[in-house]
Parts: C-alpha cells; structure tokens; sequence
C-alpha cells in the first residue's frame, strides 16, 4: 500500500508540474493562410506604397512637374482662375491710380503753392484775378470772390457780403478737395475686399483637394498637392493686391489733406483781400473821404 501511495503521488507530482510548465511557456501564434505582400526591411518606401497602397502609386504620376506661379496656375480650377485674373487687374489698376494720381496731386500741391505766393503779393482783388489767370485752382475763387462783390454792389451791409463770401469760397475749397479725391475710393475698396477673394480662392483650391481626396480615396502628395498649390497663390495674389492699396490710400489720404490745406489757405487770403477792398470802398464813400478828396 505504501509502494502505491508513493507511486500516486509521484504521478500527481508529475502532472502538477507538467500543468504549471505549460502555463508558463509563451503563446505561439498559428500561421495565417492567405497571401500578404511582404516588404523586406530594406526596402524603399516609394516600393512599399506601391505594394500596400495601389491607389497611391497609380495617383503618383498625376503628381505636378512645373510648381512655378504660371505652372500652378495653368493647373489651377477655372474658379481659381477666375480669382487669380481678377486679383491680378486688381493689381494693375492699383498701380495705375498710383502712377497717374501721384503726378496730379504733386502737380497740383505745387501749383497751389505758388499761387500762395502770386495771393499774397496781390494788393487788391482785381490784381490778384490778374496774377491768378490761367493758373488753375485758386483762379476759379477768386474770380468768385469778384463775381459775389460784383453782384452785391449798393448792398450797404459789407459784413453780409463777408460772409456771402465765406460761403461761396468755402464751397468751392470743398469741390477742390473731393475733385482730388476723386479715383482714391478705389484703392479703398480693392483693399478691402481682395484679401476677401483671395481667401475665396484658398478655399475653393482646398475643397477641391478634399474631392481629389474622396475620388482616389487616398492622401498621395499628388492628388492634395495641386489643390493646396492653387489655394496658397490665390492667397498670395489677394495680398499682392490688397497690400499696395492700403498704403498708397494712405499716402494720398495725407497728400490730398496737405493739398485742402494749401487750398484753405488760399481762400483765406482771397477772403482777406476781399475784405479790404470792400473797407477801402466803404470809406471811399463816407462823408470825411469825400471831404478830404474834395479838398484835394
């Protein structure tokens, strides 16, 4: 009994240890049938795309050549395209406003200063119409000045004949100044709105990115790469466009302001010389001037 005894628990001991031995191995993973492309370690990336990813390597001969401005925007959408060219007269017009408005107003600035000059050298108000003829800016109030005089002749009361004055004068430094303006409102609007279209552009080229993307139903660097090429020269252009006309409408903002300076000037001194001459006439006509004249 006791040799079976022994015998049992040598076989329990046996298989207790067999038990513990097989919970301690590690698991082996059953081969897989089926075909699975196999890519060795050293094997180029462009090679592994090919083999695991058909669509990519079929799309990556739609990859662009030419990325240069013309070429991505020979590529780009008809949209896009239309974005561009609009962005790009946009541009030119800009610089021609620029060109053509920058020689008036510096012409013009000149020309009122040395009318300026011509006013204050002036004793009378038929003298300064004289000076001023076919100067340009400042004739055109002077000869209103002569023109309310003229009109206002037997009006006793020379203090509302001043100020007729005044207001005539006003007017007309007023019309002077919006003539100059006139032109600078669309530099205003291009820089407004072109950052506005470009960014149109930009998202027009994205979109058509995302639909390249569900059409391959892949993310090759050929199907986004035209799309985001598009987006960001449409960005470009809009800040092309939308920069020069900020700062050059600034710049004739200050230039037309130092010009409607130059301009009050001027009417304050046809308004000065005005004055005189209606005082000189009223006291031509007052009872000690005739009596010293008669004297005379």
């Amino acid at each position: 009994m006791k040799l079976i005894g022994r015998a049992l628990a040598r076989l329990f001991a046996a298989l207790f240890l067999t038990g513990v031995l097989s919970l301690a191995a590690p698991a082996q993973t059953p081969p897989v049938s089926g075909t699975m492309p196999t890519i060795s370690a050293g094997a180029d990336s462009a090679a592994a795309r090919e083999a695991l990813d058909e669509p990519g390597s079929a799309a990556a001969s739609l990859l662009p050549r030419d990325l240069s401005p013309w070429g991505m925007f020979s590529s780009a959408h008809v949209v896009v395209k239309a974005v561009m060219i609009g962005l790009m007269l946009a541009s030119l017009v800009t610089w021609t406003i620029a060109l053509a408005k920058g020689w008036e107003l510096l012409t013009a600035r000149r020309s009122a200063a040395a009318q300026n000059l011509l006013l204050a050298s002036s004793g009378s108000l038929a003298e300064a119409g004289q000076a001023l003829a076919g100067q340009g800016q400042l004739e055109a109030a002077t000869q209103a000045a002569l023109r309310e005089i003229e009109m206002s002749d037997g009006i006793h009361d020379k203090a509302s004949v001043k100020e007729r004055l005044a207001s005539r004068l006003e007017r007309i430094e007023a019309a002077l100044g919006r003539r100059m303006m006139r032109g600078t409102a669309v530099l205003a609007t291009i820089g407004a709105i072109a950052p506005f279209v470009g960014l149109f552009g930009t998202v027009w080229g994205i979109m058509n990115s995302f639909i390249g993307i569900s059409k391959q139903h892949t993310t090759n660097l050929a199907i986004v790469a035209p799309g985001i090429a598009e987006a960001l020269l449409a960005t470009a252009l809009g800040l092309f466009a939308a920069i020069p006309a900020v700062v050059i409408y600034n710049m004739f903002s200050r230039g037309v302001a130092g010009y409607k300076a130059l301009c009050a000037d001027g009417t304050a001194e046809i308004l000065r010389i005005a004055s005189r001459d209606l005082d000189r006439a009223e006291g031509a006509h007052s009872p000690c001037y005739r009596a010293k004249t008669a004297a005379e």
